[in-house]
């Protein structure tokens, strides 16, 4: 991937918002890393690009679409070692988009999800920590489903099921794509950090 690429795949999801009328910015990405890893000393950003068929594993591992060929992320370390990944996503809610990050541990796990920016008049129940907190601890092998394994909040379904879908393809594109291409002994989750 070119750095051209690069940038403009991590604008056009996280790092360069234009903010409108509606907008409401509750986290930065460097916020977020700090508040998903405090135990972190260093932060990487990252982007890993898809190849066709990575995207099309991804849309078969979690049953939902892949919309971009890439996804940014940071790399949080203590000390040299990893401690997790910091996953960097968008999706749509029923108007505007919604900007949000998907810590995920050493295990492959949810730490916690954060919504870094949320753009509809209505909906923003999805930023309550309730809500959120349904996702932590799940992994790649979850299943996820809206409404059965993630409750919905109404006047919310939109945001609710898309984030879900979000996070669910943040999850399989992290088992699949970011997990494999980090080096073994640095890798969250892997042997190392057993």
């Amino acid at each position: 991937m070119t750095l051209s690429v690069a940038l403009r795949l991590i604008s056009c999801l996280c790092v360069c918002f234009a903010p409108d009328g509606r907008a409401e910015r509750y986290l930065s990405v460097d916020a977020a890393q700090k508040l998903c890893f405090p135990e972190a000393d260093a932060f990487e950003r990252r982007v890993e690009t898809f190849t066709a068929d990575e995207s099309r594993a991804i849309e078969k591992a979690c049953g939902v679409t892949v919309p971009l060929r890439g996804i940014p992320y940071v790399l949080a370390s203590k000390s040299g070692i990893p401690v997790g990944v910091l996953a960097l996503d968008r999706v749509m809610g029923k108007h505007e988009a919604i900007d949000y990050a998907v810590a995920i541990g050493r295990d492959g796990r949810v730490r916690q999800v954060e919504i870094l920016e949320y753009r509809e008049s209505y909906g923003h129940e999805v930023r309550g920590a309730k809500w959120r907190a349904q996702f932590a601890g799940k992994d790649a092998a979850d299943p996820l489903r809206f409404r059965e394994d993630i409750h919905n909040i109404s006047g919310a379904t939109i945001s609710c099921r898309n984030v879900n879908e979000g996070v669910k393809r943040v999850l399989a594109s992290y088992q699949l794509v970011v997990r494999p291409r980090l080096p073994a002994e640095r890798l969250p989750g892997g042997p190392a950090a057993r």
